[in-house]
């Protein structure tokens, strides 16, 4: 076996379009996260206790996630 450590790692940059496509991840991202705040801000009305929707605008009922 051999030991983690002791292994070389991979220290290579990724190409362009990887960084490209995780730097859109995060974009997207940080706008649900915005976006989940400002919901968060808003008083909910005649509600169960707490926010339905979760992170990527489903909605969970007794355990059960349905997306609209």
């Amino acid at each position: 076996m051999s030991d983690d450590a002791t292994e070389p790692r991979d220290t290579r940059e990724p190409s362009p379009a990887a960084q490209r496509a995780l730097a859109e991840a995060a974009e997207r991202r940080a706008a649900i996260d915005a976006r989940a705040a400002e919901i968060a801000k808003q008083p909910e009305r005649k509600g169960r206790g707490g926010l339905e929707p979760v992170r990527y605008t489903d909605w969970e009922v007794k355990g059960l996630a349905s997306d609209f």
